[in-house]
């Protein structure tokens, strides 16, 4: 059996949507569902459902054989896994965003508030840029209003909440989509399956 981690919210349901028409169905699976695990023996699949974040540890520890998660997330997590396919759905980008009166000291450490410390240090150390990290769970946005921050690192999709608080993008820097994942060990041992849903995706998504 091929056990599957997919994050809650629309994007899962739109992974399995894909899965499904690629015949991995499980006529268990419904969207206004409150439970978290789904079964399909006659597809010889399960259905994992978690938190966003989560994914990729699910599958790094071989809970998950696959999972799908955003690109953000995978290089946050920094687990170690397989990326096999860039499903192109979830698309949005990461940007560095900050008051519009704002004007940067490079004199001055820059103070940069984030829910993605991994990615953020990544991008300011590649531009030999001095920072002090501030980490936070929610509403980034209000960090630089309140002055805790001078910038933020976040993801971006409209812009609007951005521009309702009055804040602009100075850079964006790394798009982001939803992507397939595999642990290394399932790679190995159920390689005909998985390497059929990648070649399977792959067509669905080239018709969508």
């Amino acid at each position: 059996m091929l056990n599957i981690a997919l994050p809650k919210g629309r994007l899962g349901d739109r992974v399995y949507n894909l899965f499904a028409k690629i015949g991995y169905e499980c006529r268990l699976y419904t969207e206004d569902s409150r439970k978290l695990v789904f079964t399909s023996e006659e597809n010889d699949c399960s259905y994992f459902l978690v938190k966003p974040a989560d994914v990729a540890i699910y599958v790094e520890r071989g809970v998950a054989d696959i999972g799908v998660v955003g690109l953000d997330t995978l290089i946050e997590s920094a687990c170690e896994v397989y990326e096999l396919l860039d499903l192109g759905i979830g698309r949005c980008r990461m940007a560095v965003a900050a008051r519009r009166e704002y004007r940067e000291d490079r004199g001055a450490s820059l103070r940069v508030a984030t829910g993605f410390p991994r990615i953020a240090k990544q991008h300011f150390a590649a531009r030999n840029r001095d920072i002090e990290i501030i980490e936070l769970s929610g509403s980034v946005e209000l960090a630089p209003i309140l002055g805790l921050s001078d910038v933020i690192v976040d993801i971006v999709e409209s812009g609007t909440t951005l521009r309702e608080n009055d804040l602009v993008v100075l850079e964006e820097f790394m798009p982001i989509s939803a992507r397939l994942i595999a642990n290394k060990s399932a790679y190995k041992f159920k390689s005909e399956s998985i390497g059929g849903i990648v070649e399977g995706l792959k067509k669905e998504l080239s018709v969508c």
